[in-house]
């Protein structure tokens, strides 16, 4: 046993020396690490736009219901039964001024009309014999030698003016007569439309009877609230007392019709409301569309009497204006801009915002490069590469690329 210790011994520490030169041997033979300098951040792809001044022309968006611009409001002014309808007058009936729309029995009024002209004719007879009368008094006085200019009740005068007077009030009731059996033939008093029937044939009315709505299909008209904001950017058409409307240059309108498939119909804004309304406390402007319901416009859905539309308004022109997509605008109040490959962010204020242009008071200048695409968490330094496309883009991209390039190459050992 005590000479087996030693040969044990040295397995041992042989395959220990074996193990520990295998160890030296690898960590020889291992690659060793190359020494570099800071490694460049990220850099983040963008696309961007150089700001050039440019004319810029207001639209305003605004809504409102198509009302009419003449509306009525049939009212029988006699009593009777209708004997007759025109085919017309039913609810969305189209008429022309004129036409006979309703038709009341007028067989007493034609009667009344005929008893009055008996009774007028026979005041002008009586007039006729008191003239002859009077004529007679005249003579008789001068007959009897009398110098002296005869009293008023001999020539018969006081008889006379009575005569007239049933004359003119025999006439006046002929006429007034004859305007009642006018008044059995409703008539239109425009080019319309019926919007609503309230009697039908057969029915009695009495005087003040409520016949039909209608309303004029000459013209359209919109009521058009604006903010008090936007009344600067929009050339009002304000009347004053004496002034030439023919010299107002209307501002033209599209309305936007969402009935069936969307249409467009133009008009113009005519005139402003007298008074801020209490309510909203905004001003009102009208906007008018001429011959909506014509011919030519067959291949539309017509507009409808109280229909919800959106409108366009074209407002003023703004020389050297600097425009940026709504999208590029970050909470309202800043963009990012890209200077020598790096984001900048820059707070603005804001002159005039719809859904797709931004118009920049204040906070940009010409040549400032903003970004343009959607960005996630980002903050100023971060670098960015510019990839636009087309010629302009890549001009945008080749000297931000091009700063950037210089500026990596500087930080690199």
């Amino acid at each position: 046993m005590q000479k087996a210790l030693p040969k044990q011994l040295v397995i041992a520490l042989a395959v220990l020396g074996l193990c520990v030169a295998l160890a030296v041997v690898i960590k020889l033979l291992q690659p060793q690490p190359r020494v570099h300098g800071a490694m460049p951040a990220p850099v983040i792809k963008v696309e961007a736009e150089t700001l050039q001044p440019q004319t810029y022309e207001f639209m305003l968006s605004s809504f409102g219901t198509v009302q009419p611009r003449t509306a009525s409001l049939l009212v029988a002014q006699v009593n009777g039964v209708i004997v007759e309808v025109n085919s017309a007058f039913r609810d969305g009936g189209f008429f022309s001024r004129g036409d006979v729309l309703l038709r009341i029995d007028s067989r007493d009024y034609a009667a009344a009309a005929k008893v009055a002209q008996a009774s007028w004719i026979e005041a002008k007879l009586a007039l006729e014999e008191e003239k002859a009368r009077a004529e007679q008094a005249q003579i008789d006085w001068k007959r009897l030698g009398n110098d002296d200019a005869a009293p008023d009740l001999v020539l018969r005068k006081p008889q006379l003016a009575a005569a007239e007077a049933k004359v003119f009030s025999a006439r006046a009731n002929y006429e007034k007569a004859q305007l009642d059996l006018e008044r059995t033939q409703i008539r239109a008093p425009y080019d319309g439309r019926v919007k609503t029937i309230h009697v039908d044939l057969g029915q009695f009315v009495s005087a003040g009877s409520q016949l039909a709505d209608i309303f004029a299909t000459d013209l359209l008209e919109i009521r058009l609230p604006l903010k008090n904001s936007e009344l600067a950017l929009i050339n009002l058409p304000e009347d004053f007392r004496g002034m030439d409307d023919k010299t107002v240059k209307l501002p033209d309108v599209t309305i936007i019709s969402e009935l069936g498939p969307q249409q467009h119909w133009q008009g113009k804004i005519v005139r402003t409301e007298a008074a801020i309304d209490a309510d909203t406390h905004q001003l009102y402007v009208i906007a008018q569309i001429e011959n909506p319901f014509s011919a030519d416009n067959n291949n539309r859905t017509p507009l409808k009497i109280g229909q919800y539309v959106t409108a366009r308004l074209q407002g003023r022109q703004l020389a050297d204006a600097i425009v940026i997509p709504t999208s590029s605008l970050y909470q309202g109040s800043f963009v990012y801009l890209v200077s020598n490959g790096l984001l900048q962010r820059r707070e603005v204020e804001i002159l005039f915002q719809n859904a797709s242009e931004t118009i920049i008071r204040s906070g940009l200048k010409t040549g400032d490069t903003v970004v343009t695409s959607p960005l996630g968490q980002v903050t100023s330094g971060t670098r960015v590469a510019i990839v636009n496309s087309g010629p302009e883009g890549a001009a945008i991209a080749d000297l931000n690329n091009a700063a950037q390039a210089a500026d990596s190459g500087a930080q690199t050992p």
